[in-house]
């Protein structure tokens, strides 16, 4: 019996009826949501392992949603369109969807889809009481207790914010990170700190890490926040 429940977010209540039968038919728990506000409120209330978002929603459509989520949470989400647009695909992907399904689908495929995401997901946990103390992402390591941050072999010095602040980014690299939440992870005291003090900061870093040969690490999201780039690029 799988014990994860899955958010199904879909105005048409026929879609609805068909996705919801195929995921009890699979032993997956669900609940239910005909619009976004409505979704945002069911991923508080039931913290659903992953959410199947129809883009074509009334009012606020499925990539709203899929913004609004990602600025507090790395859910999984499988979008599904009622179009296969090559645009709302390359869109829903880059603000952090995990698939892409579009309608008129096969409900066998989608449930197998939906197990590949949660196996996906599932994989990489670790005990949450235990912090991992090493964090990796492409050419980057942070070791936290050394406190070092490495570029291949090559340490890069970091001041104490600036560690905290991309240890935060690394520890949750789906994440887009806010201001307000950066400021929350990095200065632990309540400091008060504008945002241009966080920018400065994450300029700094970037430029230290981009000198020492990883000029993607962190990726601006315009009108929320930062969040972790696949520091893969060594130009």
């Amino acid at each position: 019996m799988q014990t994860k429940t899955i958010l199904v977010v879909d105005d048409d209540p026929n879609i609805r009826d068909v996705i919801c039968f195929a995921l009890q038919k699979a032993s997956y728990s669900h609940e239910i949501a005909t619009n976004g506000k409505e979704a945002l409120d069911k991923v508080v209330l039931c913290a659903p392992a992953l959410i199947i978002l129809d883009i074509g929603l009334p009012e606020m459509d499925g990539l709203d949603v899929c913004r609004e989520l990602r600025k507090t949470s790395e859910v999984p989400i499988l979008f599904l369109s009622a179009r296969d647009d090559e645009i709302d695909r390359i869109i829903g992907l880059e603000l952090g969807a995990d698939d892409y399904v579009t309608k008129p689908f096969s409900p066998r495929e989608l449930i197998a889809r939906v197990g590949v995401i949660l196996k996906r997901y599932a994989a990489p946990q670790v005990d949450q009481n235990n912090e991992t103390p090493q964090l990796k992402q492409g050419l980057i390591t942070l070791e936290k207790d050394e406190r070092q941050v490495k570029i291949d072999d090559a340490e890069v010095g970091l001041t104490a914010i600036e560690f905290e602040i991309l240890s935060a980014l690394m520890s949750r690299p789906k994440i887009v990170f806010t201001r307000e939440r950066i400021l929350e992870k990095a200065y632990r005291d309540n400091i008060h700190v504008s945002d241009r003090t966080i920018d400065s900061h994450i300029r700094n870093i970037r430029a230290k890490l981009g000198s020492s040969g990883c000029n993607d690490a962190i990726e601006t999201v315009h009108g929320v926040g930062f969040r972790l780039g696949p520091c893969e690029n060594a130009g």
